[in-house]
């Protein structure tokens, strides 16, 4: 049960950057986040759920044009962290990003993200 509602809260936050009206960004963010979320993004170390939206916002403005957010891998979730894999994708042959993303949930609601963008370097072979 505790997975379902992992995936359900990370569904109802990716959703955000793909809802056609602005005007739904904060409730569908409400009913994904605590109130005193955490988030650690590109930018940094955030707090609350109006930081997040403003990261969301920023996204969805896209320079490339309106892009399109999804979940592109099961959730992983040992405990009360979860971890996904996620994608952006801009029009045509705009831009695309992906990474993964680290949550922690309390009460069904994540409370701390880490977002990760891009892949990792492969560690150097020892010479």
């Amino acid at each position: 049960m505790e997975e379902a509602a992992a995936e359900s809260a990370i569904d109802m936050f990716l959703s955000a950057f793909n809802v056609p009206d602005d005007r739904h960004v904060t409730e569908l963010l409400s009913q994904a986040l605590t109130s005193d979320v955490v988030f650690f993004g590109p930018l940094g170390r955030s707090e609350g759920v109006a930081a997040v939206e403003r990261f969301v916002r920023e996204l969805r403005r896209h320079p490339a044009g309106p892009g399109t957010m999804v979940r592109c891998s099961s959730v992983d979730m040992p405990g009360e962290w979860a971890r996904y894999r996620w994608a952006f994708t801009t029009p045509g042959d705009g831009p695309r990003l992906a990474g993964t993303d680290v949550v922690h949930l309390r009460r069904g609601l994540i409370d701390q993200m880490i977002v990760f963008a891009g892949d990792i370097e492969p560690a150097a072979a020892d010479a």
